[in-house]
C-alpha cells in the first residue's frame, strides 16, 4: 500500500463520479475519500462514493484531518469544486500538489461566469485548464491549457458547460496520470494577469439593458433552471429565450406546421 498515490478527490458533478471510478480502477491509486456536496440530494459523487466503499469527508473535517495527520495525500484533485482553498485545504504536504480543474481558459477567464462571458464576448474559441491551487482563486501555475473551437452564432451557456467537460473529461485522464506516474510537481506556465469574474458581476450582467446584443445575452445566460437574462415586463422579471435557443431544444422531427403552412389558423 505504501507505493500508492495518495488522492484526496474534491467535486460535485457527474464528471467528478467519472474520475472517482478511473482512479479507483486504477492499480496506482488509493483515494482516501472524497469532499463532496453530500448534504445534497441526488449527489452523483456521493452516490459513486458510496457505492465504491469510498469515504465521503465534510469539507470542516477534511479541514481537521489535514491539520491532525489523519489525512496525508499525495495529491489533491479539485474538479468543479465551489469552495475556495485555504490553510491545510491546500495540502501543503502533498508531494504532488493540488490540482485544480477549471472550465475555462487561464489564464484569461478567472472566477466564476466563464460560459457567459464567452458568449458575451463573441469568443470562437474555449478552452479548459489545469493548474496548481494557490492561495486565491484560479491563479495557481498552469499545467496544461486545452483548446477548443466553439459556434458564436448558436453556443449558450448550457451548450458550452456540455461541450466543455466533454473535453475536460480527457484533460483529467491525462493530466492526472501525469501527476500519478510522477514523484514531483509537473513542469508549469505562469498565471499572470486575466480576467476575475465574480459570482455578483456575472448575476448583474443578466438584466438586460438598452443598446444589449438581446440574443447574445439570452444565450449567453440559458442555463435551466437558473435565471437567465431578464427584463422587467409590466413589473414582472422575465427571463428571455430566443428563437435560437428553441430551435435548439425541440426534438428532431418535429413538424412547424403554422411555419410551413401560415394559411393555417386554427
Amino acid at each position: 500500500m505504501s507505493n500508492l498515490v495518495k488522492i484526496l478527490l474534491f467535486g460535485r458533478k457527474l464528471i467528478t463520479a467519472e474520475t472517482l471510478r478511473w482512479l479507483v480502477a486504477n492499480p496506482c491509486v488509493e483515494v482516501l475519500g472524497v469532499v463532496t456536496d453530500s448534504h445534497l440530494e441526488g449527489s452523483p459523487t456521493t452516490r459513486a462514493a458510496v457505492q465504491l466503499g469510498i469515504k465521503v469527508i465534510e469539507y470542516e473535517a477534511a479541514k481537521e484531518q489535514l491539520v491532525t495527520g489523519v489525512l496525508a495525500p499525495d495529491l489533491g484533485v479539485s474538479i468543479l469544486y465551489w469552495r475556495k482553498f485555504s490553510g491545510s485545504m491546500l495540502l501543503p504536504g502533498a508531494s504532488r500538489g493540488m490540482i485544480n480543474f477549471h472550465p475555462a481558459p487561464l489564464p484569461a477567464y478567472k472566477g466564476c461566469g466563464g460560459y457567459n462571458f464567452a458568449i458575451l464576448d463573441s469568443l470562437e474559441e474555449w478552452a479548459c485548464t489545469a493548474h496548481y491551487c494557490d492561495s486565491s482563486i484560479d491563479t495557481g501555475p498552469i499545467i496544461d491549457v486545452h483548446t477548443f473551437p466553439i459556434c458564436r452564432q448558436t453556443t449558450t451557456a448550457q451548450s458550452l458547460e456540455q461541450l466543455t467537460l466533454r473535453y475536460m473529461k480527457t484533460q483529467i485522464t491525462e493530466v492526472l496520470q501525469r501527476a500519478i506516474m510522477s514523484s514531483r510537481i509537473l513542469p508549469t506556465t505562469p498565471n499572470i494577469g486575466g480576467r476575475y469574474i465574480s459570482r455578483q458581476e456575472m448575476e448583474a450582467s443578466k438584466e438586460v439593458k438598452a443598446g444589449d446584443d438581446v440574443e447574445r445575452k439570452a444565450r449567453a445566460f440559458f442555463f435551466p433552471p437558473y435565471e437567465g437574462a431578464w427584463k422587467i415586463t409590466n413589473g414582472i422579471r422575465c427571463t428571455l429565450v430566443t428563437k435560437t435557443i428553441l430551435e435548439q431544444l425541440t426534438p428532431p422531427g418535429t413538424t412547424h406546421i403554422f411555419t410551413s403552412h401560415p394559411e393555417v389558423l386554427d
